[in-house]
């Protein structure tokens, strides 16, 4: 998997990729090149709780997103998840359907 680490690249599929959310994430995409790999960015706020819990929050996103990426076949996208205040009540499983619900509505899967 890989991930947009700059703050250009953040700032780039900020300003002119498509959002979509549920409850719980905002997941920000740009269609960059096709035939690529998909870069991941996360970006958890120190409002959702303290360090252990956004790491948690953040390994278990990069595992949902492993396998989807495993899955189904779509290349070419800069993606990046929100995380907003309720996901810390989510379980794995939870935290998987609403990624699923996101990828939906991106028409990607």
């Amino acid at each position: 998997m890989e991930s947009l680490k700059k703050n250009k690249e953040f700032k780039k599929v900020y300003e002119n990729g498509k959002s979509y959310a549920t409850r719980n994430l905002v997941i920000y995409c740009l269609d960059y090149e096709k035939g690529k790999k998909n870069r991941y960015g996360l970006s958890v706020s120190k409002k959702i709780g303290n360090a252990v819990v956004r790491n948690k929050l953040k390994r278990r996103l990069r595992e949902i997103i492993r396998e989807f990426e495993k899955e189904k076949v779509f290349k070419g996208y800069d993606i990046i998840f929100i995380a907003r205040q309720p996901v810390v009540q989510l379980d794995y499983q939870g935290l998987k359907r609403d990624v699923k619900k996101l990828y939906k509505k991106m028409n990607i899967i």
